[in-house]
């Protein structure tokens, strides 16, 4: 019994370590080639699909190059403002995150806070789903190492405002720019760019919804704090 104990276990720990060395893989083709898809988009098109079989997401990707810097400020402001200077994760942040949905829970409030960087929500983003779980995080950990460890931040950011969702079946921010501006990524202003930025945390609520008085008191204060920020 013993025996084909270990025998499980070590062919566990192989199978562990190539799905980590497949991931590791994927993170080297995605810092030279744009992936087409993601997990996330996945999840959320099988979802929409359950009620319209004929859903489709709406997205384009477009080069870094032709995304106003509104929208790069923006983002960095209201996600992740040390962005430029922290090596994937903050881990201040996720002990600060961790304690305020602590309180919240035990008050019976569903409120909740996040500490992932820019560079963890791209993890999660390409290979993971919105489950929320240590096992998940966990591996978001590792891929976010990753992805620093191979990407540079211009990389890293180009990635993310591309694959973000931003609607209830909107991602990327050129397909954000024409659902919400009839407009493209390069022409995107301050006060457009800090709206947008401010839906990131709950992009089909407010795609939904619309303008609510939060959305407008976030959207002000992101645009004070865009010229603070440094971006790649």
């Amino acid at each position: 019994m013993l025996r084909l104990f270990r025998t499980l276990l070590l062919a566990a720990t192989i199978l562990v370590v190539l799905y980590q060395v497949g991931l590791f893989i994927l993170v080297l083709w995605y810092g030279f080639y744009n992936p087409s898809s993601t997990a996330i988009m996945q999840q959320t098109l099988r979802e929409l699909r359950r009620d319209d079989p004929e859903a489709e997401l709406a997205h384009q990707w477009v080069p870094y190059e032709q995304i106003s810097v509104h929208v790069k400020r923006a983002v960095v402001a209201s996600e992740d403002s040390n962005f430029v200077n922290h090596t994937g994760v903050e881990w201040q942040d996720i002990k600060r995150a961790w304690q305020y949905n602590r309180q919240q829970a035990a008050q019976g409030s569903n409120a909740m806070r996040g500490g992932s960087t820019i560079s963890q929500q791209l993890a999660k983003n390409l290979f993971l789903s919105n489950s929320r779980s240590y096992v998940r995080k966990g591996q978001e950990l590792i891929i976010t190492y990753m992805i620093e460890l191979t990407m540079s931040k211009e990389r890293i950011l180009e990635l993310y405002l591309n694959v973000a969702q931003w609607g209830v079946n909107v991602f990327g921010i050129q397909a954000a720019a024409r659902h919400y501006y009839k407009s493209q990524a390069s022409e995107l202003g301050p006060r457009q760019a800090a709206r947008l930025a401010s839906m990131l945390p709950r992009p089909a609520y407010y795609d939904r919804r619309g303008d609510t008085n939060y959305l407008r008191s976030r959207t002000a204060t992101i645009q004070k704090r865009m010229r603070l920020v440094e971006v790649p």
